[in-house]
């Protein structure tokens, strides 16, 4: 069997558009194939991604403004692009955004001095948000983009690769009760740090890990556990051991999405010190896929 790699444009779990690419064999099935189109089985796995023009659940729209923006400059029948309303999230949520808008990286929270920020990227932040929501002393989470440079950046435009961003969440915890090693803990626990932009069955840039340290005291810990993981591994980490740059909080809906009950509406719990298996997984999709 031969393969070719292919571009392609696929909708994500949440329906935002995004290039990718995919390695396809050059084989003929078993079963004959009519038309321009064939059943999922005789194709290349697209898991919770769907190619268009199918049943696009309404982040195309966003994601296609930028792509043509970028391409012919703003306006036009794609220019709709709907900002985050960051008054309405709740905490850290607003003051996370007000820091970012000042292009402040924040130490502490300045709604409550005694608890220190840690930015981290696992891939999907559903899950990895729950995984740290989970954590003894960590009080409170949000799911956000950082390590881009555009401003206010929306769910559709991190998704299209076009703003530099990386799926991430903001931890704010209690030294007193929490440190800065366990959170790393839970990090390693969760993260393959081998794997090249992604993590488990979403790949893209968006879904790089990384370490994103707030201080030189988080960087003085983290340097020398990822020399550590990489000695205990045998090759190379992948992941990012970074200074972190301003976060933006996302959507409302993304905040704290699995203990909510995601799409599926079946809550999970965010109880400290939960082992339950963390699910982050939506509905599959048995559809027709066009080429």
């Amino acid at each position: 069997m031969k393969a070719i790699r292919i571009p392609i444009l696929v909708t994500t779990a949440t329906g935002a558009l995004a290039f990718s690419t995919r390695n396809v064999g050059l084989s003929r099935p078993n079963s004959s194939v009519t038309g321009s189109f064939f059943q999922k089985k005789h194709a290349f796995s697209l898991p919770n991604k769907r190619l268009i023009p199918r049943n696009d659940r309404g982040g195309g729209v966003n994601s296609l403004n930028m792509i043509f923006g970028n391409l012919f400059g703003s306006g036009g029948m794609f220019d709709t692009k709907k900002s985050i309303d960051y008054t309405a999230l709740d905490h850290p949520g607003p003051e996370l955004a007000t820091a970012a808008e000042e292009g402040k990286v924040l130490i502490e929270s300045s709604k409550d001095p005694s608890l220190r920020l840690a930015t981290f990227a696992g891939g999907c932040f559903w899950g990895f948000e729950l995984a740290y929501q989970r954590v003894p002393g960590v009080v409170h989470t949000a799911t956000g983009y950082t390590q881009g440079d555009e401003a206010e950046p929306t769910y559709q435009e991190v998704c299209a690769e076009g703003t530099g961003h990386t799926e991430a969440i903001m931890v704010y915890y209690d030294p007193k009760e929490c440190t800065y090693e366990s959170l790393l803990d839970t990090f390693f626990e969760r993260v393959d740090p081998t794997t090249i932009n992604g993590q488990g069955r979403d790949y893209g840039k968006h879904y790089r890990t990384g370490v994103y340290v707030h201080t030189a005291e988080q960087l003085a810990v983290a340097k020398p556990r990822f020399e550590q993981e990489q000695t205990k591994l045998g090759c190379k980490i992948a992941s990012e051991l970074k200074k972190t740059k301003p976060f933006w909080p996302a959507e409302k809906y993304h905040q704290q999405y699995l203990e909510k009950g995601g799409r599926l509406g079946e809550p999970q719990s965010a109880e400290k010190g939960s082992t339950d298996t963390i699910d982050a997984m939506v509905e599959e999709s048995n559809e027709m896929f066009y080429i």
